[in-house]
């Protein structure tokens, strides 16, 4: 083969793999958007739906430690512990299981039953706010799907996002005086390496 060719060759393939280089960075990009926005509207519905809200916060757990809350929501319900899962596929799990599956297509992967973290976590807040409800939920995204139920403590997050909703918006529903100041005691116990985020909506 002539030299010229060769070269020729060379350079089409580098321009080839600088292509697909650039493609899949502009996927990669445009699929990272996509999560931050979705995460950007979670967010703001339930700091529309909530008097206030705790994320990414260090609180003791009772027993010398300490346990992170991804979200802590005060409402007209009383305060509730929030751990966001995003999977896609088909979930299968139980109470007595230690580990969840997921099934997507060709693809199948496992991680830890969350509902023994949520648990902690709901066990740590309660130690520190006697007195006022404390709930919690494993809420998954709209691409997970429950073909065989979903187990305890585990909800759909868009379900919890309207439930939470309704219930910001009924006039005939009040928060029982005191809420404000349980939800102080939490704040104050918050051992973060940085400040907690914090947001305040309107009163309970």
């Amino acid at each position: 083969m002539p030299s010229g060719d060769a070269g020729s060759n060379d350079g089409l393939w580098v321009l080839g793999s600088l292509a697909l280089l650039v493609l899949l960075l502009a996927i990669g990009t445009v699929l990272w958007m996509v999560r931050r926005n979705r995460r950007r509207d979670v967010e703001r519905r339930l700091q529309d739906a909530s008097s206030a809200v705790l994320r990414n916060a260090l609180i003791p757990d009772g027993n010398g430690g300490q346990i992170q809350l991804q979200y802590a929501l005060l409402t007209r319900r009383g305060i509730l512990i929030l751990d966001i899962k995003d999977v896609d596929g088909h979930v299968f799990g139980s109470e007595g299981m230690q580990e969840w599956t997921v099934l997507a297509r060709d693809r199948r992967h496992t991680f830890a039953n969350p509902q023994a973290g949520l648990w902690d976590r709901i066990a740590a807040v309660k130690r520190l706010t006697p007195g006022i409800p404390v709930t919690g939920y494993v809420a998954f995204g709209s691409r997970a799907r429950f073909s065989k139920g979903q187990p305890r403590s585990v909800i759909l997050l868009e379900e919890l996002l309207q439930e939470l909703e309704r219930e910001s918006q009924s006039a005939h529903t009040t928060a029982p005086e005191g809420f404000d100041a349980h939800w102080q005691q939490l704040c104050a116990a918050v051992d973060s390496p940085g400040e907690p985020e914090t947001t305040r909506h309107r009163q309970a």
